[in-house]
């Protein structure tokens, strides 16, 4: 006589938890790391150039070659009219000199071209993916840089995503992790101005003083107990 097959055993698959919101994880990296005072530097073209400095180095590296820059040339005009290789001296301690001094020059140049008077005051009031286009068409300049000068010189709600950003980003469930680096920023536009900067402080952070394994396993990871509800 034939049997019937015993139906096989189902199998349930425990809910994904829900991602934690923005606020909540600033909170969390907050309390672990402090975070920075908002301030707008209001100078575009000077952010447009410390983020060039900042390429392939640390920030005190890109910083002291921005202060050395402007302590040399008073004006962005005595930048664009000087030799590169006096540029290229002032700037040394950022690394890539050579390279820099003459992409800087190139970008002023363009930028002296579009507005004489190097107010780009104007980007806050266009339409922000305008804005965006505005910047990457200059040479050299990127979505990052873009994002850089919109969200740091003119408090436009532009998320920077680099190395750090997107890698922690990723890894607590804020994007999919396959997500392109340039894809990230746009599910991001509901947050405010004030949250878009806090998470780009925090997680920055987190990531320079947190490596993959320590991320996971280390007893003094502030993002352990969000881990435990999103596992890698």
């Amino acid at each position: 006589m034939a049997t019937r097959a015993k139906p096989s055993a189902k199998t349930t698959t425990a809910p994904a938890a829900p991602p934690w919101t923005p606020s909540e994880l600033i909170r969390i990296l907050d309390d672990r790391y402090g975070r920075a005072p908002q301030q707008a530097s209001a100078a575009p073209v000077f952010e447009l150039l410390l983020t060039l400095l900042s390429q392939h180095t640390s920030d005190r590296n890109s910083g002291q070659a921005m202060h050395r820059l402007i302590e040399r040339f008073p004006t962005w005009d005595a930048v664009l009219a000087a030799p590169v290789r006096e540029v290229e001296d002032a700037i040394r301690p950022g690394g890539l000199a050579p390279t820099k001094s003459k992409r800087m020059q190139e970008l002023l140049a363009e930028v002296k071209v579009r507005k004489p008077d190097w107010d780009l005051g104007f980007l806050r009031g266009m339409p922000l993916e305008d804005a965006k286009a505005w910047l990457t068409s200059l040479p050299g300049v990127g979505p990052k840089t873009a994002a850089c000068v919109l969200l740091f010189a003119l408090e436009r709600p532009a998320l920077p995503v680099d190395t750090h950003v997107e890698r922690v980003s990723k890894r607590l469930g804020l994007v999919p992790l396959k997500m392109p680096a340039d894809k990230a920023p746009k599910i991001c536009v509901r947050w405010t101005i004030k949250c878009i900067h806090a998470k780009y402080e925090c997680i920055d952070a987190h990531d320079r003083l947190c490596n993959k394994w320590n991320f996971v396993e280390g007893a003094f990871c502030a993002c352990k107990a969000l881990l435990r509800r999103w596992p890698l």
